[in-house]
């Protein structure tokens, strides 16, 4: 069964599960394969907003296999004790290389990792395993929590790998570096706008629900469904684009992404080591909070808020989203009655006041695309595929 559209990622049961289990795998096991062909010693230099690519690849297989194969207690969902005694490992001595909890990100480069085809294989078993005991998990948003879970995992650490790729140069095919932006029949509500032209949308003042409701799975810190009072506003109907973006570059000196260059009187980017031309309609990318921060005080505009992406994305026609992760206003912050969920460092941790960001990106699995996810890097962050759209209040 091929996961569609039809029924909402988050609410996939088990059929479409083993579908998009598999299909990650593929794409894991691809950008393995293209950072491999890349850097045949898979070594990359330290950097505090990256990981070792067969560190990546190793935990993938250690956190499914953490919460599912090893788990004794998958079937309980949300009330699974994190701590209790898991069974063996199919990888000898994983849990003192793979456990992110416990192993200090500097030293993950200095770990004695399996080799690749060690790696491989302990994926290969471990799929083997997820998918043998999903043909016999409970039915319900309990029995399949972990499922959901392992396979979101999967899915943001492919899209890391993707950003690395992008920040070191690292060729990737076209297939990988996609999350596959459309799905057949799926509509994000409208055609971005042209060069320079980007309409701007009028939102009344309203109620808004923020917080996950419904059946089907949500990260820990979507919970605590609450509403909150929403001030008349306007919102750009897409991204600023690179041709509102860059006039803010020459009239002031702006620093560019190192992925962006005026070369002979052209714009160019560089995507993962090659330089194309611009597109002056794409979205402006590899920008950090700073940088949205900035463009928006000269051009006399200011950034959303979560609550008003939010409210623009389910409520005002015309409002177009998912062509890169967009900055918010609002910090990352729990909501009402937040309690972690057996993952406990998914969210806890990261409540420090870095922003947040909603939409999706190029590199985002269609499972990760939700208008109420929450994203959140710490502000001075360019590797990411991030831009922003403005905002004005209404008088």
């Amino acid at each position: 069964m091929t996961p569609t559209i039809a029924t909402p990622a988050r609410q996939w049961g088990a059929a479409e599960l083993h579908a998009a289990l598999q299909t990650t795998r593929q794409r894991t096991l691809g950008l393995l394969h293209a950072w491999h062909r890349a850097l045949p010693d898979l070594r990359i230099p330290y950097s505090s907003e990256l990981n070792p690519p067969l560190w990546e690849a190793g935990h993938v297989a250690w956190f499914q296999e953490w919460w599912i194969g090893r788990s004794q207690q998958r079937h309980l969902g949300l009330a699974c004790d994190p701590d209790h005694a898991r069974k063996a490992s199919h990888l000898p001595g994983a849990d003192a290389l793979y456990n992110s909890s416990h192993v200090p990100h500097a030293s993950r480069w200095h770990l004695q990792l399996p080799d690749l085809t060690q790696t491989q294989a302990y994926l290969k078993a471990v799929l083997a395993d997820t998918l043998h005991l999903l043909r016999t998990a409970e039915p319900s948003d309990t029995g399949l929590y972990f499922w959901r879970l392992a396979l979101a995992h999967e899915d943001m650490h492919n899209e890391a790998s993707v950003y690395m790729a992008q920040a070191l140069d690292i060729p990737i095919p076209d297939a990988l570096a996609s999350g596959h932006a459309l799905l057949p029949g799926e509509n994000r509500g409208g055609a971005p706008a042209p060069a320079g032209q980007t309409p701007v949308l009028a939102v009344n003042a309203q109620s808004l629900t923020l917080g996950h409701t419904g059946p089907g799975f949500a990260f820990d810190n979507e919970l605590g469904c609450h509403s909150v009072w929403v001030e008349g506003f306007e919102i750009d109907a897409a991204p600023v684009t690179w041709a509102r973006y860059l006039p803010f570059v020459q009239a002031t000196g702006h620093r560019l992404p190192q992925h962006v260059r005026l070369e002979r009187g052209a714009w160019e980017q560089k995507r993962f080591g090659t330089w194309l031309p611009l597109d002056l309609a794409d979205a402006a990318v590899h920008l950090s909070h700073s940088d949205a921060l900035a463009w928006c005080r000269w051009a006399g505009r200011r950034l959303p808020t979560e609550a008003e992406w939010q409210c623009a994305a389910q409520h005002a026609a015309g409002f177009t989203w998912g062509q890169v992760w967009e900055w918010t206003a609002s910090p990352f912050a729990p909501y009402p009655g937040f309690e972690a969920h057996p993952y406990r460092d998914y969210s806890a941790p990261w409540f420090d006041g870095r922003p947040i960001l909603k939409g999706f990106c190029a590199a985002t699995a269609y499972s990760m695309r939700n208008v109420s996810y929450r994203n959140y890097f710490t502000p001075e962050r360019r590797d990411i595929f991030s831009g922003f759209r403005s905002a004005a209040s209404l008088t």
